[in-house]
């Protein structure tokens, strides 16, 4: 039996890996802040799937938290053969309309705790020589669209890197670059978003589809998973385009994808 860790498992994305991890028979460590809503996904979960499933309650903006999952990544008497570095940070103002406190917080969570979570899980599971790190992006990645977009380029170039760094041993990192995903993250933001016009609706992923074709590109050894045809297309126009383009004020204004 294999384990898998996932960050900001109570809802959206995290919530469906675990879902989904928990079907393929990994047990699980189940982080996020709420215990209350954690306990419930471990009662949900345990009795669909004969799996067993530990609660971490850690907000990773507190370094003490992170530090606490950092330690329970690397055990070697309970290893964790699956890292999900899921857990967002949602700003809906502009950079300068942002208290500085908050947008250092969302680096906290969506940059240093990859970082850290990434180190500490890559280490124990190199000398295994098997493991796999998942690192959730965002189509945001390939654009400049605020801080967001910024930390979310982190995570993919990181990614990318450790995965070159570990080719060889085992051990896989993938990058996996969302873009609109039918969760609640946007109205617990209260980010605004269109989901009525038809060019949303063609542009909005299912989750549990966004999961399923995410874990087959890890199956695969993928380095950057991109889910969609959607999301496939844009992000290869975005690669080629020229850079002033993508950092239209315009562009950067009204598209924020959002893993």
């Amino acid at each position: 039996m294999t384990t898998a860790l996932v960050t900001g498992a109570s809802a959206g994305i995290g919530r469906e890996f675990c879902e989904q991890l928990a079907a393929r028979g990994h047990d699980l460590v189940v982080v996020a802040r709420r215990a209350e809503r954690l306990e419930e996904i471990k009662a949900e979960i345990e009795a669909r799937h004969g799996v067993k499933v530990e609660v971490l309650a850690a907000d990773l903006a507190v370094a003490d938290d992170l530090r606490r999952v950092a330690e329970r990544v690397c055990r070697r008497d309970e290893p964790v053969d699956v890292l999900v570095n899921n857990a967002g940070f949602g700003v809906k103002t502009s950079f300068l309309d942002t208290p500085v406190e908050k947008e250092i917080e969302s680096v906290d969570v969506m940059v240093k705790a990859v970082v850290v979570l990434t180190h500490a899980a890559a280490g124990a599971m190199v000398e295994r020589r098997r493991g796999a790190v998942i690192n959730v992006s965002s189509v945001a990645s390939f654009m400049a669209s605020g801080t967001y977009s910024a930390a979310k380029s982190y995570v993919t170039v990181f990614s990318e890197s450790i995965a070159a760094q570990l080719h060889g041993t085992g051990v896989t990192v993938t990058a996996l670059c969302p873009g609109f995903t039918h969760t609640e993250f946007h109205e617990r933001g209260e980010i605004p978003v269109d989901k009525t016009s038809p060019l949303a609706k063609r542009l909005w992923l299912d989750v549990d589809r966004l999961v399923r074709d995410g874990l087959a590109d890890v199956d695969a050894g993928k380095v950057v998973s991109v889910p969609g045809r959607q999301y496939k297309a844009i992000t290869g126009l975005l690669r080629v385009v020229p850079r002033p383009l993508v950092r239209s004020p315009r562009l950067s204004n009204r598209h924020r994808p959002r893993d």
